[in-house]
């Protein structure tokens, strides 16, 4: 999930709605709505925001280090100014990275997973792999043959094996998929994604790749021999972990 901080409703309402059509859960807070959501905001809901997108909004050059101390998620500052000065002030103040407006959706997905990929490292490559995730919206392979997916279950896919190995909870993939804030549907309906990507798992690779227990959630576990490779792309080919980019976004306007 994607929040927005902008004092500019019209703002906020653009990058909310572009990022939805592209798949991506996302909300848009004035400056004083964020800080009161920050301070209450629970350490799961926290978990779920991919990155935060810092706008023209007061207290802009506090804010970065009030969220540092809550959340390790990317912090992306869009300037409608390209000036040195500036550029260095918001750098100073805390953020991860710095874009000027207008910019392409795909490149601020594209910088956020460029900053999640540099914390945790490059991901060694197996020699021998039986199944390809790529991260970008394009569908995975299996054994060198593409796995055709919704976009949920290519979402929670995705998101299992991020976590690969460790038990996940039905919340955790309900708030990576739907977003913290989603009320028009229930949780349950994770029970439904996830059987029927399992089934299709199952199916072509002939064991249950993901293991359920009851009160526990899920895992995504596979054998030794059937290595999990994930291919790490060029800046402009790589899409956010839990995007499902299909269509090249417009432009979003600097809003003044």
């Amino acid at each position: 999930m994607y929040i927005i901080v902008d004092d500019r409703e019209s703002v906020t309402n653009s990058y909310v709605g572009g990022l939805v059509r592209e798949g991506v859960s996302s909300i848009g807070f004035s400056s004083g709505e964020f800080w009161d959501w920050l301070q209450s905001a629970s350490e799961p809901d926290l978990a779920a925001v991919d990155a935060f997108l810092l706008g023209d909004c007061d207290a802009r050059g506090s804010l970065p280090r009030a969220m540092r101390k809550r959340s390790s998620a990317p912090i992306i500052a869009m300037s409608g100014q390209k000036m040195l000065k500036n550029t260095l002030e918001l750098f100073e103040s805390g953020v991860d990275d710095v874009v000027h407006v207008p910019i392409h959706l795909r490149e601020i997905l594209a910088r956020t997973a460029a900053i999640a990929r540099r914390r945790v490292g490059e991901l060694p490559r197996p020699c021998e792999t039986r199944i390809q995730v790529f991260f970008n919206g394009r569908d995975p392979e299996i054994a060198g043959h593409a796995l055709t997916l919704p976009r949920r279950e290519l979402r929670i896919l995705e998101y299992m094996v991020s976590n690969h190995g460790k038990w996940i909870t039905k919340t955790q993939i309900f708030n990576a998929v739907y977003g913290i804030f989603e009320s028009t549907f229930d949780e349950s309906v994770i029970e439904s994604h996830v059987s029927k990507l399992r089934k299709k798992l199952r199916d072509r690779l002939g064991f249950d790749a993901i293991v359920a227990r009851r009160y526990v959630g899920y895992r995504l576990n596979i054998p030794a021999g059937e290595t999990i490779d994930v291919p790490m792309q060029e800046l402009d080919e790589v899409g956010i972990l839990l995007n499902r980019a299909h269509s090249a976004p417009a432009a979003y306007p600097a809003g003044n």
